[in-house]
């Protein structure tokens, strides 16, 4: 029996040679390197909540299978000598399409955190988004990074709680204002459940049963009464939460979550500045939906009216050139960079880095592609799934 022109072999051949653990960063040759050393050196339960999703995990796995719809076609005897990697977003220009992702709770990886990333984040020249619930406070991040920051809102259910994370977000000179609505809820996480059930420690520092005790801890809530709240996270946001925004501050305003092309025109009429194609890397919704096969009807419905990011199951540098070639403006990564801390501290986000950053090179020289103006839909052949 012939297998269908989509099917991958159960196996890849460098697989076959992953059976030892790298012990500094150079020795990784891809992501998954630091995945494996990172599991080693992360409690269960950090480790559980990092790479699960909901339910039986099947968006997470979407996320990564998607990609495989997608293939190139090469481009031939085309002068890639001089590349140009560079991407420009509200009159910044970067190096690389590659974002770093906001990702709660950092020092549940490595004591150094935010400002280990924030440093990595420097030595590259990447943008960073700073977490709403950041274990290092926003000064420590600047001070690491030497420029401002973009930061990420969850837009909980008490509006004074809002009103003072935006303040101060814009009191710390953030240019952008990302909204988080891809996280309405956090039921069903049942992988991070099982962690908890296999990890032995107390943790009462950061898991206080006090009200309001996991908040604060977490330097954004710093001076904010968070007695009340019992999460960030909340199904009460309706579009009316973008003119609230609006009339608090001056920051541009970016909506993270965006998994539809109504919704995307929604972001248009509501005059939303960007939207970042999210399914929360699979952590919050089981629809088995991959954030890269929806990317086409959500560039369809803006029609370059704005730009799009896009995030959720990145790995490899031929992941970023197919989403670029799909009409997003930059690519936003999470678990790679955190393996990278887990594994080795500011030299293993440098590391997930660099391996992004020169596979994403690569494929761009191997694809033909001198600029990434010239990535675009022509490069791609859909297969059905």
């Amino acid at each position: 029996m012939v297998a269908a022109a989509h099917s991958l072999p159960a196996l890849a051949a460098n697989e076959y040679f992953r059976d030892f653990t790298i012990t500094s960063p150079g020795q990784a040759l891809d992501i998954f390197d630091l995945e494996k050393t990172a599991k080693d050196h992360v409690p269960p339960a950090h480790w559980a909540s990092l790479i699960g999703g909901t339910e039986g995990d099947q968006t997470v796995l979407a996320n990564r299978q998607g990609f495989t719809r997608f293939r190139v076609k090469p481009r031939r005897l085309v002068d890639t000598s001089k590349l140009d990697m560079s991407v420009t977003l509200f009159g910044r220009t970067w190096p690389t399409p590659i974002i770093i992702d906001p990702v709660s709770r950092l020092k549940a990886f490595h004591p150094d955190g935010e400002v280990a990333v924030a440093a990595a984040a420097k030595k590259r020249d990447h943008l960073q988004i700073y977490a709403t619930l950041a274990t290092s406070s926003i000064d420590e991040v600047l001070a690491a990074r030497q420029e401002p920051v973009w930061c990420q809102l969850y837009p909980t259910a008490d509006w004074a709680i809002t009103q003072g994370l935006v303040k101060k977000q814009e009191a710390a000179g953030c240019p952008v204002l990302v909204v988080t609505i891809d996280n309405p809820s956090t039921f069903g996480r049942i992988t991070a459940a099982r962690g908890k059930q296999n990890d032995t420690r107390t943790c009462t520092d950061c898991h206080s049963p006090e009200p309001g005790g996991p908040y604060m801890r977490l330097p954004m809530f710093d001076g904010l009464d968070t007695t009340k709240l019992t999460a960030t996270t909340t199904n009460k946001l309706t579009w009316d939460l973008i003119p609230r925004l609006r009339d608090l501050t001056t920051m541009k305003i970016i909506l993270k979550g965006v998994m539809s092309g109504s919704d995307a025109t929604l972001a248009l009429e509501h005059k939303v500045d960007g939207i970042i194609v999210s399914d929360h890397g699979g952590r919050s919704e089981e629809s088995g939906l991959s954030t890269i096969e929806v990317l086409p009807e959500v560039v369809r419905a803006v029609g370059g009216r704005m730009p799009i990011l896009i995030d959720s199951g990145f790995r490899r540098g031929s992941d970023i050139f197919k989403a670029l070639a799909l009409g997003a403006t930059a690519v936003c990564v999470g678990r790679p960079y955190v393996w990278g801390l887990a594994a080795f501290g500011e030299a293993g986000v440098d590391r997930a880095l660099e391996i992004l950053t020169e596979e994403f090179k690569s494929a761009m020289i191997s694809f033909g592609a001198p600029n990434v103006a010239s990535i675009d839909r022509s490069f791609l052949f859909e297969s059905s799934l």
